[in-house]
């Protein structure tokens, strides 16, 4: 159970602190994830450990071109989810996984840190880009959710690039899906039209009955101390009945806040980080003073002055890292798995996971470059 200490009378320092950008700033940073779960060392190819290390240079490269001109966390968040949404290996765009009806429906949300502006889509069958289009309901709409039809038609008011819904087909998604529906006794739809004939398109691709979270996350902070997270999605293999998960889900799967100097993209069992709140609760853990096991390495680390002439004084501050865990922890005591990638005002990027692996990565102004897939390996 969370017990929230002088929550309230913290709650309202930083309400009326407002937005506020890091002073300390060491320039700008940027963590990436392309999903959690069950990926073991020996799992993978060699040929396929390095194809998802590659796929995550490539996207660490477009982020850090971005930041490094001067532009903003959010447009380095959504450039970043663009690659990724295009590349075949990961659940988004194109590469997601199939429904149990054979269609492919896609999820996505973004997150300004200085105004707490947020857009997110579901149910998105032709938009090539669902980051784009749930930036577009952030900055061209009234609204913060939109679905299903009326999503597509508002993306393609903005003259958001459509394709047909084949363009996102890849082979391996759907063999999983046969393989899944077969298993399940459930009836296995026709082959969807357009779709390449079978065996048309090889992908380097893990075994096709790998327990994987798919979803593609982006936090970052600029020069100017601005924070952004971005999380896209194909959802879950087999999902039935119109199923969302918590990537679309503000505050659930994806949230970024200068008050609270956190952003977080999540990835993993869905319904779980839903019930958990799990990408807000973290920022808060953060920002707010919590109470937690007393342990010597907890009162080593617990408090982090956070009070200073330039800023509010929100009281002291759960290590980021502390923060994670708690959360995560939670997640699992619920039944959840899966992990998260935090960013801090500072540029501290920190990743947690209570899976084998989770595909990963970061890079920094300050020469920090790193990317990583399993659980035992130094992030």
């Amino acid at each position: 159970m969370k017990t929230w200490i002088a929550a309230v009378a913290t709650a309202l320092m930083v309400a009326l602190a407002g937005p506020v950008l890091a002073q300390d700033s060491a320039g700008w940073s940027l963590a990436i994830h392309g999903g959690a779960g069950v990926i073991e060392r020996g799992s993978l190819t060699p040929e396929q450990d390095a194809a998802y290390r590659a796929a995550l240079e490539e996207a660490l490269d477009v982020g850090a071109e971005v930041l490094d001109g001067g532009g903003t966390a959010l447009d380095a968040v959504e450039a970043v989810i663009q690659v990724l949404e295009d590349n075949p290996l990961f659940n988004a765009g194109r590469g997601a996984v199939f429904t149990a009806d054979g269609r492919i429906e896609h999820d996505a949300a973004i997150m300004d840190g200085t105004t707490l502006d947020a857009g997110a889509v579901a149910g998105l069958t032709r938009t090539r880009h669902p980051i784009s289009a749930a930036r577009a309901v952030m900055e061209n709409s009234p609204h913060v959710f939109l679905i299903g039809q009326g999503a597509e038609t508002f993306a393609r008011d903005q003259g958001l690039e459509e394709v047909e819904p084949a363009w996102f087909f890849t082979e391996r998604r759907w063999r999983g899906l046969v393989r899944q529906l077969e298993r399940e006794g459930l009836p296995v739809p026709a082959r969807p039209e357009g779709a390449p004939a079978e065996g048309a398109m090889a992908a380097v691709a893990p075994p096709l009955d790998e327990r994987k979270f798919g979803t593609v996350g982006v936090v970052a902070v600029d020069r100017v101390g601005r924070l952004a997270a971005g999380t896209s999605t194909g959802g879950m293999s087999g999902k039935r009945w119109g199923r969302v998960g918590d990537v679309p889900v503000i505050g659930a799967g994806t949230y970024a806040s200068n008050a609270e100097g956190c952003a977080v993209s999540a990835t993993g069992s869905g319904e779980y980080f839903i019930r958990a709140t799990v990408a807000r609760d973290i920022c808060a853990r953060y920002a707010w003073e919590l109470s937690y096991p007393e342990s010597e390495e907890n009162r080593a680390m617990a408090v982090e002055d956070v009070c200073s002439p330039d800023t509010a004084c929100a009281g002291p501050r759960q290590p980021v890292h502390v923060a994670a865990s708690e959360e995560m922890r939670e997640v699992g005591d619920l039944g959840g798995e899966g992990g998260v990638i935090v960013m801090t005002a500072q540029g501290q990027a920190w990743f947690e996971m209570n899976t084998s692996g989770m595909y990963r990565g970061r890079v920094s102004e300050n020469g920090e470059r790193r990317v990583a897939i399993y659980a035992d390996e130094e992030d």
